[in-house]
């Protein structure tokens, strides 16, 4: 299988200053102590990976509350408009201030880009054929005006920051052109309303039986599943499954949240053909008796479906789920510990024997 992300540079990318991470595989669980990045990581690819679209910037601020709404828009919304960027910078930078781009990079793999955000200063105006035309100033320049300044593949996009909480809310344009990715948060699955659109994408397809099957890890009296719902704005979409021991379909939520967890990855899982998919804490909501079950299904899905996969955890149990599953999967699976070493962020690559070296000596990665 041909390996989408090999090498991923982040530079002035939240807690990194410059991490460089080569000889990834298909399938990669990032591990190390708490505040070494592991999310950050996540969320660096995901953003080189859609090429910095705006709904995705959105989720990720949203998803660290660095994106306020109401009252406490007003409160915080000072020169960034409530949606504090400064966050996504190493240092925290003054978003008043002209700062260094950060800037996220793959090189030498399948899909090699790369992309940057900065904060810049700019006027605008219409020429005589009506397109809009950008001037750039210094910070005190009265006419320049704080923007986002967005560098891809596909050109150069420059968002206003005082007026980019409404773009968002409007937004329905097409997103850039990338790999393209799905996420899976830490708590994905708490609430299966919003996973609707990934069952419209397998609904009526063999892949509903691999979601029963998945399902059936954990309780293999389950047969069926199905989304149920979602006619008019005022209704939510339910998973509903049917069981041998229950005599009418009931409410997945019912099932606790190893279930629906597992639901939530298999829809993304299986929605990701092609593409990357990322799960930030893989072990939330799963007994560490079906983990290994639960990545035996990843790395063949991975494999059959031509599907990166990245996943963090605190596990050991999750760890050594992995390896028992990379075992299987030869020249597949890759364990990627970060460790903190004074400022920098350090990044350890264990591949194929190495992977098996830590489980059988135990050998401390999280």
């Amino acid at each position: 299988m041909a390996i989408k992300l090999g090498n991923v540079t982040l530079e002035r990318f939240r807690a990194f200053r410059k991490l460089r991470v080569q000889g990834l595989g298909l399938v990669n669980l990032i591990t190390g102590k708490n505040n070494t990045g592991k999310s950050s990581l996540l969320e660096g690819i995901r953003i080189l990976a859609t090429g910095a679209a705006l709904d995705e910037l959105q989720d990720i601020l949203k998803d660290r509350e660095e994106y306020t709404t109401g009252p406490e828009a007003e409160l915080s919304a000072g020169s960034d408009g409530g949606l504090r960027f400064s966050g996504l910078f190493h240092g925290f930078p003054d978003m008043a201030e002209q700062s260094e781009p950060l800037v996220i990079s793959t090189d030498g793999d399948i899909h090699p880009r790369e992309v940057s955000i900065s904060v810049s200063w700019f006027s605008q105006k219409r020429d005589e054929k009506g397109n809009l035309v950008y001037n750039e100033h210094g910070p005190d320049e009265p006419e320049g005006v704080a923007s986002i300044v967005i560098i891809t593949p596909d050109g150069i996009r420059i968002h206003e920051i005082k007026t980019l909480r409404t773009e968002l809310s409007v937004r329905q344009g097409r997103r850039p052109s990338g790999v393209g990715c799905f996420f899976i948060g830490a708590h994905s699955g708490e609430s299966t309303a919003e996973l609707g659109v990934l069952w419209d994408g397998i609904a009526l397809s063999d892949n509903e039986r691999e979601v029963v099957d998945a399902l059936r890890v954990i309780d293999p009296h389950v047969s069926r599943v199905n989304m149920v719902g979602g006619h008019g704005s005022r209704h939510r979409r339910t998973a509903f499954v049917r069981t041998d021991r229950i005599p009418h379909p009931v409410p997945l939520r019912l099932f606790g949240d190893g279930m629906n967890r597992l639901f939530a990855m298999m829809l993304g899982l299986l929605n990701a053909r092609g593409r990357l998919m990322l799960i930030d804490e893989f072990e939330n909501g799963l007994h560490h008796t079906v983990q290994l079950d639960a990545w035996r299904i990843i790395f063949r899905l991975a494999r059959n479906l031509d599907t990166q996969v990245f996943a963090t955890t605190h596990s050991w149990d999750a760890i050594e789920a992995f390896q028992q599953a990379a075992a299987e999967h030869p020249d597949t699976g890759v364990l990627l510990r970060l460790a903190s070493s004074g400022d920098q962020i350090v990044p350890t690559v264990f591949a194929d024997k190495e992977v098996a070296i830590v489980a059988r000596e135990r050998i401390e990665v999280r």
